[in-house]
């Protein structure tokens, strides 16, 4: 299994050996503990549960707290879930440290995030919509959404229509991305393209569920 949780740094860019511009978001992955490992047979499913970022112990609520000194690791800030096969859980022990050489470069990964939070949006920004005219009696609402529907059938709105609401703060995952550069030492990663979500913001790296690369 090839899964760590990191945090993104920013995007730069590195050049290949032909002199060719690639450009990357470097991540911090690991170092990660297996906080706890769950089977079939105790929690319905097979999975590894692994903690990232150290802090200060009393930082954790009580709960948080006593679960990770029975894995006997240290207070983490972050807990996250990877899904494995029955067979790919015997690999872990509990308490065990993951660091970033797991994954090696010419690999390609999913990194999932949160996207930047736009706060309240209209119709324009969120979904794209084109404004309405400026004349023909339309002077001062040329970029409301409009019609929501039809009045007597079916008298509502449908469920999912596109209107202003609140943009971004959304689960995204982008898929086979390339890793151009490993750096062990620094518990650094750089994967080619860009990642979502702000500066800091936590990510989770795992193995391509795909197999086309970028």
């Amino acid at each position: 299994m090839k899964g760590l949780i990191g945090r993104k740094l920013g995007m730069t860019q590195i050049f290949d050996e032909q002199g060719t511009m690639i450009p990357v978001t470097v991540l911090e992955v690991g170092p990660c503990y297996v906080t706890q490992i769950k089977t079939s047979s105790t929690d319905g499913y097979t999975a590894v549960q692994l903690g990232f970022s150290e802090t200060n112990e009393k930082r954790l609520p009580g709960g948080k707290r006593g679960h990770l000194q029975r894995a006997k690791v240290p207070a983490l800030k972050a807990i996250r879930e990877f899904r494995l096969k029955e067979d790919e859980v015997a690999e872990f022990n509990l308490g065990q440290k993951l660091l970033v050489d797991v994954f090696s470069e010419g690999d390609f990964v999913d990194v999932t995030g949160t996207s930047k939070g736009k706060g309240f949006q209209g119709g324009v920004k969120r979904h794209g919509f084109n404004r309405q005219p400026k004349t023909h009696g339309q002077s001062d609402r040329e970029r409301s959404p409009g019609s929501a529907g039809a009045g007597s059938t079916p008298g509502r709105v449908y469920k999912g229509k596109r209107m202003p609401g609140h943009m971004g703060h959304e689960r995204v995952t982008v898929h086979n991305l390339r890793v151009v550069k490993v750096d062990p030492e620094r518990n650094l990663l750089a994967v080619k393209g860009a990642v979502p979500g702000p500066k800091n913001g936590l990510v989770t790296v795992s193995a391509a569920r795909k197999t086309r690369g970028r």
